[in-house]
């Protein structure tokens, strides 16, 4: 099973990095999360904040805020026995946040924690989550280091998980295990594929 993961992570990783007119296209997928009566209608959001090659979130993020929406952005940091783990930030202005690991924006580490601005993950009603590759049943292939995995299993049930990619990350069929967690939609700049796995099972 890791080796196929290791396979369909490089062909994944090959597949963004060649992705022509990223810009653009992130807008496209962008917008049509937003237009989702299932984003619509959530209270709380989670975004997370590009790196590298990843789906461009930042405009999006910047005029949800501008609207008053309750955006939540995560950052990496480690839970009580030293496992990987996303902390949750209530983002109010992006001049709060500095670059942190792997140089993704986050908000300064004095401040996790903070009063206010720390969301439990059960408050999440609609979550956007990145990933290396997805396929078209809501299979999620991430990085490896399971800060997803903790956080979408700490979710409410009826939380929505959209998965975002460009198209060409799509696979046929993502090697989940036991403790992945499948999208409710995957998104691209193509289609909007409602996934059977995780909706099914409610």
């Amino acid at each position: 099973m890791n080796d196929l993961k290791a396979q369909q992570r490089r062909k994944a990783y090959d597949a963004r990095n060649a992705q022509a007119d990223k810009e653009a296209v992130s807008r496209i997928i962008c917008d049509q999360v937003m237009a989702q009566p299932a984003y619509r209608q959530a209270e709380t959001v989670m975004w997370y904040i590009h790196c590298r090659s990843e789906v461009r979130t930042e405009p999006a993020v910047l005029h949800e805020i501008s609207t008053g929406k309750p955006i939540v952005i995560p950052y990496c940091t480690k839970d009580e026995q030293g496992h990987n783990k996303l902390g949750l930030w209530r983002l109010e202005h992006f001049t709060e946040l500095a670059p942190g690991m792997w140089g993704i924006l986050e908000p300064p580490k004095p401040r996790w924690g903070e009063a206010g601005r720390e969301v439990a993950p059960e408050l999440l009603d609609c979550v956007i989550v990145p990933g290396v590759a997805f396929d078209r049943q809501g299979g999620r292939l991430g990085n490896g280091a399971g800060y997803y995995d903790r956080l979408l299993r700490s979710v409410r049930a009826d939380t929505v998980l959209v998965g975002v990619c460009y198209e060409s990350q799509l696979l046929d069929r993502i090697a989940m295990e036991a403790h992945d967690v499948a999208m409710d939609f995957v998104i691209t700049e193509k289609a909007i594929y409602t996934a059977p796995a995780r909706s099914s099972s409610r």
